[in-house]
């Protein structure tokens, strides 16, 4: 049988072949879970429950260097949004920017009190994991 998958906006003409259960690959039932009452009160969460905000992550202990630390990326992904400049005065746990990695924003946070010497990214900058993104004195 063929099939047109578009992936990215670019489609591909593909053919597929239509196996049995038990043809070309092993099968085996999977047993049904037991009731939600049997499961224990860690299986469910009642409905009107407070889930805790993300937590910031704070950079890896800066590299140090003449009085100051140089704070890097600890994950790879895109530059959401700054929250500091240059001369800035920050504390430590500060949030001082967002990265966004696959669909999820993750918040870096001053790991010690300085002041902002440098920002080495802009918005919308692609960053890899242990690139450096922020130089405090």
């Amino acid at each position: 049988m063929k099939l047109k998958i578009t992936v990215h906006g670019v489609a591909y003409e593909v053919e597929v072949e239509v196996l049995d259960a038990g043809e070309g690959f092993p099968t085996r039932q999977l047993s049904p879970l037991p009731p939600l009452k049997e499961r224990g009160p860690s299986a469910s969460v009642a409905p009107n429950a407070r889930v805790a905000p993300p937590q910031a992550v704070q950079s890896p202990t800066p590299k140090s260097g003449a009085g100051g630390g140089e704070i890097v990326s600890p994950i790879a992904g895109n530059v959401l949004a700054i929250k500091c400049k240059a001369g800035d005065q920050v504390k430590t746990d500060q949030i001082l920017l967002i990265i966004e990695a696959m669909k999820m924003e993750t918040s870096i946070a001053a790991p010690i009190e300085g002041t902002v010497k440098q920002v080495h990214v802009a918005v919308g900058d692609a960053v890899r994991e242990s690139q450096l993104l922020i130089s405090l004195v």
